[in-house]
This record gives structure tokens, C-alpha cells and sequence, in this order.
């Protein structure tokens, strides 16, 4: 799949292990190990891999926002060797913001939601920014065109309603940490970890929108039924 013309599944690969280790260490999670030590161990990995797998959607979702806004600069800047260095680095963030949360902040809360909001306006900007660029472009197919669109408002999705509600829970713990026994929200603690434990699944339709073929039709028919309601709705002239 990684070609010299294509680096987007790089990202998608990458994506796909961090999935996947979160599947194991919600395996081991459900073993209830009596070692607090492996229990420690496994949370930081899937904390580091649940970290790693938001910053990858933004990976993806740049790498489709240069396709359309500045697609002279993507073809000729792109290469394995930026998108492998970029790989690495978004495994280190996580780690390294991990440990400065743990070590030197007095709330780790609050460092945890720093890390999972970072990503939100990222996601806003590439999704405004395609979408002004998209009449403009004319090197990108209109198939491909469809597909891009699709790609960021799924990522944008999947993180508005998996994780936000993760984000408010670490600032709501934050802000009511001295009264957090008599404020304890249950629901909200509940819905957010079971939303966040379900993002690999969510990611299962990002893979399929990558691949060409049926969604293309898919995302052509939602089109053409767009257009064929605005010219019934236009009046003739």
C-alpha cells in the first residue's frame, strides 16, 4: 500500500496498530490482573495508543487537505521519509506529554485535556479550508474530490462525539477536584469512557472510506440527489 505517490496509508497503517493495541490492553483490562504493576503498565500503553490514534486521524486529515489546498506544494514535498519521521514523532508526543503531566503538573487532568482539545481546531481548520479550496481545484478528480470530503467529516465525527465528552470529563474533574466525591457525575464518566473505548471500532469506517470503489458510488449517489433536489427546487426561468 505505501507507494512514492501516496502517503496517506502510512497514516492509515499506523492508525491500525494503534487499534489494535488498544484492543489488547482492553483484553488484559478485562483479566484483571492482581499485579498493579502490569495493570500500571498496560494503562500507559493504551492511554499512549489512544493519544497516538487521535493525532494520526489529524495526520490523515492534513495529508487530504494538502491534496486539495495546495496540491503543486504536496506533489512535489511529499515523501516517505516526512511521513515516517512525522509517524515517530506522533508515537513520542504522547509519552513525553505523559510523563511531563505526571511528573511536573499538580493536575494531570488538565494536561490530558490539553492533549485530546489540541486536535480539534486542527480539524476544523482543515475541513474549512478543503472545502473553500474545492471549487478552486481542478488537478483533483471529482471522485477524489468526494472522497477527501468524506474522509474529514468522518474524522471530525468521530472525534466531536467520542472524545469530547472524554474532554469535558477531565475538566469537569479538574475544576471540581476539591469537591469531586460530593460532584461525582457517574453518567457522564460512564458514557464518556464507553464512547472512548469504542473509537477503534469508529475507525472501521474511516478504512473504508479510504478505499476506492463502493463508497465512491456511495458518495456519488448522495451528490447527484443533491443536485437533482436543487434543480427541482429552483424555479424555471
Amino acid at each position: 500500500m505505501v507507494r512514492s505517490d501516496h502517503v496517506a496509508p502510512i497514516y492509515v497503517i499506523n492508525l491500525l496498530i494503534a487499534d489494535l493495541i488498544q484492543f489488547c490492553c482492553m483484553i488484559v483490562e478485562v483479566t484483571r490482573s492482581e499485579d498493579e504493576k502490569i495493570l500500571f503498565v498496560f494503562s500507559i500503553i493504551h492511554f499512549s495508543a489512544l493519544f497516538a490514534s487521535v493525532y494520526f486521524m489529524v495526520c490523515i486529515a492534513l495529508e487530504r487537505y494538502l491534496v486539495i489546498a495546495h496540491p503543486l506544494w504536496y506533489r512535489f514535498r511529499r515523501t516517505i521519509k516526512t511521513s515516517v519521521v512525522l509517524c515517530v514523532l506522533v508515537w513520542i508526543f504522547p509519552l513525553l506529554f505523559m510523563f511531563i503531566c505526571s511528573h511536573f503538573l499538580e493536575s494531570p487532568e488538565l494536561g490530558f485535556a490539553i492533549l485530546f482539545l489540541l486536535p480539534f481546531p486542527l480539524l476544523i481548520f482543515f475541513l474549512v479550508g478543503t472545502l473553500k479550496a474545492l471549487s478552486a481545484s481542478i488537478s483533483v478528480p471529482s471522485d477524489e474530490k468526494r472522497r477527501i470530503v468524506g474522509i474529514l467529516v468522518l474524522v471530525l465525527l468521530i472525534y466531536t462525539l467520542l472524545f469530547l465528552p472524554r474532554i469535558i470529563w477531565f475538566l469537569k474533574v479538574y475544576n471540581e477536584k476539591s469537591q469531586f466525591l460530593e460532584n461525582y457525575d457517574f453518567r457522564l464518566t460512564n458514557q464518556s469512557f464507553i464512547l472512548v473505548r469504542v473509537s477503534p471500532l469508529a475507525d472501521l469506517f474511516l478504512y473504508v472510506f479510504m478505499r476506492k470503489g463502493f463508497i465512491d458510488k456511495i458518495l456519488a449517489s448522495v451528490c447527484c440527489c443533491r443536485m437533482d433536489r436543487n434543480d427541482i427546487s429552483s424555479p424555471p426561468v
